[in-house]
């Protein structure tokens, strides 16, 4: 039997951003870094992958780690972390893995016959003199590439931009001979940064970092995180490395600009850095991205969202939902975890994840455990939202609850709408489950608790009844 698919799409308990799909035979890869709970700086695991059947797109599988962090020759002491990686199947019929370590500026490969197998070193990416890329003179340092293979020759993207930094023009591209290592055209710039991005069209949303790259039909799709850090924006041009053309944004991590039930200008969860791709899965595209848990920038969780692709070749953006790879919401009964939450905010909205008053996903014990995900340091007013269930029938309500809190929790099926039931909770340091009578309204339908009261709760699941 199908699963139903949520966001986060991996178990509660991994934490892959950065994540670049890819589709090779029946199943979807996604390939990305690897941070751990309570982590304290990104990145800090080796490259594992999961993948998917695309006929079954809530059933993950763990395929294990595909390249340790040491297998590099740079990095044999294993100091230096695996920053974002994107893979290409090369015109030999084998999967190259293309990644910077931290404290690095040049691009190094990996190898594997297989798309998820293990990996082994291949080389860096150099010039037909032995140079490698980022060591020339006139170079940029390279970081994050995006790589995309067309017959004999690759299109290798990468680029990081900061505001403060004048000396760096936005994303680069370079193409590769078919070894997948030589450079046979020099870096140009594709997407502007922040300090040239006068008169491109790019103003408000230049170039920061994650490039991406996609081809649909004859046109190549540039995906990249802009200088607002929290949105995933898009650019499109019929040749790999010119003309590329602003479009707009495809994403916010704290669902900025979407003001389908709410003000554009007001965030509804904790964004931060954001990176993910495009990929086209029966028959429909979609845009993967990453979320903020645990309150801090380090353990990043992958979400996806479905994208619509218009005639003009556009995607309008999405608001983040609870249901991404699902198809349509979820079924309005049974009992749900709490971490699929796609919205996290309190009476003082904010839009980046930092602060102690802000309700946040989290997890008992350490990195690896498998534990539940829940969600921690609700306090008064915090609301947790979810979307969107096909609501049918239902006439009651039960929540799962831990913590020292003396309240209500208020439910809605709008953030800022009627109150259609009070579920009380009391002081407790086990978990405990509460219900209420609702008259919840029939059809497709969010889901929002608000908490009211004294005290610190935690939440680990609803359930629908």
């Amino acid at each position: 039997m199908k699963k139903q698919a949520f966001n986060p799409y991996l178990p509660s308990w991994e934490y892959i951003p950065d994540g670049e799909p890819h589709v090779y035979g029946d199943r979807v890869y996604v390939y990305g870094s690897h941070d751990f709970y309570n982590g304290y700086v990104f990145c800090m695991g080796d490259y594992v992958c999961w993948s998917a059947p695309l006929d079954d797109l809530g059933n993950w599988r763990y395929e294990g780690v595909i390249y340790p962090r040491n297998e590099d020759p740079l990095n044999k002491e294993g100091k230096a972390c695996l920053y974002a990686p994107d893979v290409t199947q090369g015109p030999d019929g084998r999967y190259y893995l293309y990644y910077v370590l931290d404290k690095q500026h040049i691009v190094s490969v990996a190898v594997c016959d297989t798309p998820a197998g293990r990996y082994e070193f291949y080389g860096y990416v150099h010039y037909p003199d032995g140079t490698y890329l980022g060591d020339k003179e006139g170079d940029e340092p390279q970081f994050d590439p995006a790589v995309l293979t067309e017959g004999n020759v690759t299109y290798l993207y990468t680029g990081f931009c900061g505001r403060w930094d004048k000396d760096r023009s936005g994303a680069m591209a370079v193409v590769l001979d078919a070894d997948m290592l030589t450079v046979l055209e020099s870096p140009l710039c594709v997407v502007p940064g922040y300090s040239h991005a006068a008169g491109s069209g790019y103003e408000g949303h230049s170039f920061f970092e994650a490039p991406s790259i996609r081809k649909i039909g004859d046109t190549y799709y540039f995906v990249y995180s802009s200088e607002v850090m929290h949105e995933l924006c898009y650019a499109t041009s019929k040749k790999p490395r010119e003309g590329f053309v602003y479009r707009g944004v495809l994403v916010s991590n704290c669902d900025l600009h979407i003001d389908s039930d709410k003000p554009a200008d007001m965030p509804m969860a904790y964004g931060a850095n954001n990176h993910g791709g495009l990929v086209e899965m029966n028959g429909e595209w979609y845009i993967f991205y990453h979320r903020h848990t645990n309150g801090t920038w380090y353990s990043r969780q992958g979400c996806v969202e479905k994208l619509t692709l218009a005639g003009d070749g556009s995607f309008a953006q999405v608001e983040l939902t609870s249901c991404g790879l699902n198809g349509g919401p979820l079924v309005g009964k049974g009992e749900y975890p709490a971490y699929i939450a796609c919205r996290l905010f309190t009476d003082e909205p904010m839009g980046h994840v930092g602060g102690d008053k802000q309700p946040r996903v989290m997890q008992d014990g350490r990195d690896g455990d498998e534990e539940p995900g829940y969600i921690g340091n609700i306090m008064n007013s915090a609301t947790a939202g979810f979307k969107y269930f096909d609501m049918q029938g239902v006439k009651k309500i039960r929540i799962t609850v831990r913590g020292y809190a003396n309240g209500n929790f208020e439910v809605r099926t709008k953030w800022d709408g009627e109150v259609l039931a009070q579920i009380p909770v009391v002081y407790t340091n086990v978990w405990e489950t509460y219900e209420a009578d609702i008259a919840m309204p029939d059809g497709v339908q969010a889901l929002y608790l608000t908490y009211r009261g004294q005290g610190k709760a935690a939440l680990l699941s609803f359930e629908l009844v």
